[in-house]
């Protein structure tokens, strides 16, 4: 603001000062509120009461709003923080170790399972470490026999054909281990995926929460047997931050877009007010309600 219209602020502002003052005629005496105007600047004395009503404060950037748009919404959790629980093997339920509404962290045992897949998995792990040790002192007999026909050929021993023979027995010996290796590296994921050691057979496979939340569904009970992997035996949804979802009327979609501050009041918390953002807004409009469907 110029000084100009500081000073037409302040003369203002003293002409509503003088009317307010209703039948009592105001003096020098009783409202020392000489103004000395010059040169675009206005003096107060120091005893005057406009000093009490003028404020100075820097100049910022606010956003005020144009138009307000006011419309049911609900509460609904995040989607992408929902986790369908499923069994990675099947097999008895011996315990379940969490309740509905409780409240979990990432990797948290939920339950415990008894299955033969779990020794099977042991077991094929075993097998193949005792294969990797089977192609090791394969590997070691096949060097020394090539090594060895290797020496003879020099001294005109043996024929070129038995050193060919024996370099390539050494080739498929370092092929088996290779191949060794690699079974008993994958036996040894599918037991790191089921939780297990490998220490030893009998022992149990333990379901874990793959994130923290609510426990919000729960549909197994101890004693249980689950043949079918792909149900679903509870629901955790982390709560932390949830969406509000809203249906706007066609005609007011214009006036919002994507990261706008919005305010949410619940029956629930009456006389309180949430802060959100929009963080969506739909690319169609419900052909039975002519409402767009927006999330924040």
């Amino acid at each position: 603001m110029t000084r100009a219209g500081l000073l037409c602020s302040i003369l203002c502002c003293t002409t509503l000062a003088l009317a307010g003052c209703g039948s009592h005629a105001a003096t020098p005496a009783d409202q020392p509120v000489a103004v000395q105007a010059g040169d675009n600047t206005v003096v107060l004395p120091a005893d005057s009461p406009m000093l009490k009503q003028i404020r100075r404060e820097r100049v910022a950037l606010r956003e005020l709003p144009t138009d307000e748009i006011v419309t049911p919404g609900k509460l609904e959790a995040n989607p992408n923080r929902v986790s369908k629980v499923v069994l990675p093997v099947t097999g008895r339920v011996t315990a379940v170790l969490v309740k509905v509404g409780d409240a979990v962290k990432k990797d948290q045992p939920l339950l415990t399972i008894q299955s033969p897949d779990a020794d099977a998995a042991m077991s094929a792990y075993l097998s193949a470490r005792a294969s990797e040790g089977q192609a090791e002192v394969a590997l070691g007999k096949a060097q020394a026999d090539a090594d060895r026909a290797s020496d003879l050929f020099e001294h005109n021993a043996v024929a070129r054909k038995d050193v060919q023979a024996a370099d390539s027995a050494l080739a498929q010996a370092k092929a088996a281990l290779e191949q060794a290796r690699a079974t008993r590296e994958q036996s040894l994921r599918r037991l790191t995926v089921l939780g297990l050691s490998s220490n030893g057979f009998d022992q149990q496979v333990v379901v874990r929460a793959p994130l923290s939340g609510k426990v919000l569904e729960l549909s197994v009970v101890p004693g249980e047997y689950r043949s079918d992997t792909s149900a679903a035996v509870m629901t955790i949804a982390d709560l932390a931050s949830v969406l509000v979802t809203a249906q706007v009327p066609e005609s007011d979609i214009r006036l919002i877009t994507a990261g706008e501050r919005v305010e949410i009041a619940l029956v629930a918390y009456p006389g309180e007010v949430f802060d959100g953002r929009v963080s969506r807004i739909a690319d169609t409009v419900d052909p039975q309600t002519r409402t767009v469907k927006v999330q924040a």
